[in-house]
Formats: structure tokens, sequence, C-alpha cells
């Protein structure tokens, strides 16, 4: 597995396709891609790709980070009810600390609200079990990574009978935003389209993008040398001018 892995971190060929992407973009004045997922933006920076690219290729994070995106009326509402005697709210951690309008889950905490954070909704579930004099909320925060494990939850407590499981959903899906950020609102040539989601809900949701507004878009895996050559992919769309939707990460992603 580890040797499959560096297979995509090699250094060398790594260098080779940034010269490929430089020499593509010779004649470009400048050229600025989205990397929809907050995933592909840590592994950016992880790895010091933006280095390795040209000065004229612009990287531009987008709202692919679930928790960065959830309104504070969201966060408000689940220290509301954490407030509430008989209510256990359950969360996984990157939810904590987030700011609502006056406070946040870990602050409500330290004031003695009940506030768990769990690595899984079963876990949540096995809570409610064990406890059926209280209720148990598990804040539902994601795109459509998520919400296959969270619905699978609904249907275990139902099939466990319990009464006493709630979910406070904040999903959101990923092509509406793509639609507003291609409608001009920002200055995007190309979308770096996200791998997770892109698994669950295959490479048709963005046919869009290059059939109505003439946005290039590739789904790209997060290893080196994947966003390496979907940039490289997304660029040689834009000189071309042939827009179009490609799978760099057709290891994974299935058209449905």
């Amino acid at each position: 597995m580890l040797h499959y892995i560096d297979e995509f971190r090699n250094a060398s060929a790594s260098a080779a396709l940034a010269a490929e992407i430089a020499a593509t973009m010779k004649t470009e004045s400048q050229i600025t891609l989205m990397e929809v997922c907050g995933t592909h933006t840590m592994s950016i920076h992880r790895h010091g790709i933006k280095q390795l690219l040209p000065e004229n290729l612009r990287l531009l994070s987008g709202p692919g980070c679930p928790v960065c995106v959830t309104p504070n009326d969201f966060i408000d509402r689940a220290i509301a009810l954490s407030r509430i005697p008989d209510i256990s709210i359950t969360t996984f951690g990157d939810m904590i600390r987030v700011p609502g309008s006056s406070s946040s889950l870990e602050k409500e905490r330290a004031s003695g609200a009940d506030v768990r954070v769990v690595s899984s909704t079963l876990e949540a579930i096995r809570i409610a079990q064990k406890e059926r004099d209280r209720r148990v909320i598990f804040l539902g925060v994601g795109f459509e990574t998520t919400a296959p494990t969270i619905a699978a939850s609904i249907v275990e407590a139902e099939r466990l009978r319990l009464t006493n499981y709630f979910v406070l959903s904040a999903h959101k899906i990923i092509p509406p935003a793509l639609k507003i950020l291609s409608g001009g609102i920002v200055d995007v040539d190309g979308f770096i389209c996200p791998a997770h989601v892109s698994a669950i809900i295959g490479s048709r949701a963005y046919e869009f993008l290059p059939r109505d507004f003439g946005k290039p878009c590739v789904i790209t895996g997060f290893e080196p040398l994947d966003i390496l050559q979907g940039i490289h992919m997304l660029i040689r769309q834009i000189v071309s001018g042939a827009p179009r939707l490609e799978v760099q990460y057709d290891r994974v992603v299935r058209p449905d």
C-alpha cells in the first residue's frame, strides 16, 4: 500500500508535470482555477504544489469545507438545544469550536451542557441506546460524502426502535454551489472538482459546467501527481478553447 501511495508522490514525475504546465501556459497572461474541495486545498499546501506552478497560474480555494460554510443560525440552534436539560448533542470534533452569534458548543460544554464528540454516527446511536431517558441529537454537517452514513444512522435508529435519536441536518450539495460560482460572482477559468463527493454522485453531475457555462472541469484525486495532472488537463482545455468534463480520478470515480 505504501508503494502504491508513493507512486502518486514521485518527485521527478511532479517536476516533469510542473514543467509541462508552465510550457502550456507560456502564451497565457493569467489563468485562475478553483479547487472546490477543502481537502484539495490542504493537499496543495501540504505538498508545496503552489511553489511548483508558474506565476501566471492562480489557485483559488472554493466552498468545499462544510464546517466553514455552516451558517451561524445552525450553530445557534445547536447551542439552544444543548441548553435543554434532557438533550445530549453529539457531533464530530470539527464543530466544537465553530462560533455562533454569542457562544460555541465548546463554551456551552464548559458551562455544563452535555456536548459529546463522537467518531461516527453509530457511536451516537450507542449513546441513544444506553441513555433512553435522554434525547440524543447528532449534528449532520457535510456534503454528499457524509450524507449516506448519517442517513444510515436514521435507518439504524428505526431498526432498533429508538425514539430518542435525532439528526439536526445542515447538509449541502456541491452542484448548486458551482452553478452560482459559474454565474460570474468570481472570475474562475476552470474547476478542480472534488474526489470524495464525485465518488458518491458520479461525474455526470458536473456536465452542466461546460455545457451551460463554458467552464472546463476535471475531477481530480488528492495526491500531488493527481492534482498536477488535473491542473494540466484543465490548462490544456482552457488554452485550446474546448471546455469539457474530464475525470483524472478514474480509478475511483464513475459516471453514475
